[in-house]
């Protein structure tokens, strides 16, 4: 890019590929964007029910968000104020609505050379967020706030299915992208194409997700959310389970109760037959 525009080499007749990868920093920390966005969501701020650990969470799920302890007026440790909170909450919206400005920007000018009818465009986001959700700020966690990632892909030319609920994984792009453009999927790949999720409703997809931060280790299956944590000889020391369907804040840990163990048994399973040989070893 340059001079905030997008430019390609035109020979009169042919089209010519091209690939565009343009990353944006915020809403990462320092949440700082220009003072129209934060008006945006002035008087409109409202902090979490949930500011406290779940019941029966390991401590290894909690951390003391380190990554925020530096800034100007948050406490070495211990929680922040409400105050802090609101305004970092406000910051937070701020620089997601002037990030969705920036690609606002990009959309049109790829309107504005007749560029859109012909470009597959993705985006998404590396992680989610904390936002005193359990106490926590950040990411460096295996909840939902966390794990939760934007995805939203625009094929042009065709009518596409405005949204679904079907669970995917980033290593499912490369070879969506690869199926959509015509191009052969490499034998190297590790994810599955999500096409079909594009444009059939009743289309699904294998409905698993694998996650990991640290030695903690995310499965995610339709209402199931399952967190263990394990040493070098894949030995579990600290575990936790969530069922979307009656606590999707997270507030309850349930992988104690003996009712739960069957599911645990088998996304425990699934855990290591999706992705065994990047985990644990």
């Amino acid at each position: 890019m340059r001079s905030g525009t997008l430019s390609q080499r035109v020979v009169p007749g042919v089209i010519m590929p091209f690939f565009l990868a343009t990353g944006f920093f915020k809403p990462h920390l320092p949440f700082n964007a220009p003072e129209k966005y934060w008006a945006l969501y002035d008087g409109k701020i409202t902090l979490p029910d949930n500011n406290y650990p779940p019941e029966g969470a390991p401590i290894e799920s909690i951390h003391n968000f380190g990554e925020l302890r530096p800034y100007a007026g948050v406490p070495l440790e211990g929680p922040v104020s409400d105050d802090l909170a609101r305004e970092l909450i406000h910051g937070n919206y701020a620089c997601v609505s002037y990030t969705d400005a920036q690609v606002g920007k990009i959309l049109y000018e790829l309107k504005r050379l007749a560029l859109d009818q012909n470009t597959i465009v993705v985006l998404w986001g590396d992680h989610g967020w904390n936002l005193r959700e359990h106490g926590l700020w950040c990411k460096h966690c295996n909840y939902e706030t966390s794990l939760h990632t934007p995805l939203i892909v625009k094929v042009p030319g065709r009518r596409q299915v405005k949204s679904t609920s079907e669970i995917v994984e980033y290593v499912d792009i490369y070879p969506t992208l690869c199926e959509l453009a015509g191009l052969e999927l490499p034998e190297h790949l590790e994810g599955s194409s999500f096409k079909k999720l594009l444009f059939e409703p009743e289309a699904v997809s294998d409905g698993v997700a694998v996650c990991q931060w640290y030695k903690g280790i995310t499965t995610i299956r339709e209402n199931w959310f399952y967190t263990e944590w394990v040493n070098d000889n894949d030995s579990s020391y600290a575990r936790m389970l969530y069922d979307h369907r009656v606590d999707p804040d997270e507030n309850v840990n349930i992988s104690e109760e003996p009712e739960h163990a069957e599911i645990i048994d088998d996304l425990r399973a699934e855990m290591r037959r999706s992705r065994a040989p990047y985990y644990f070893r």
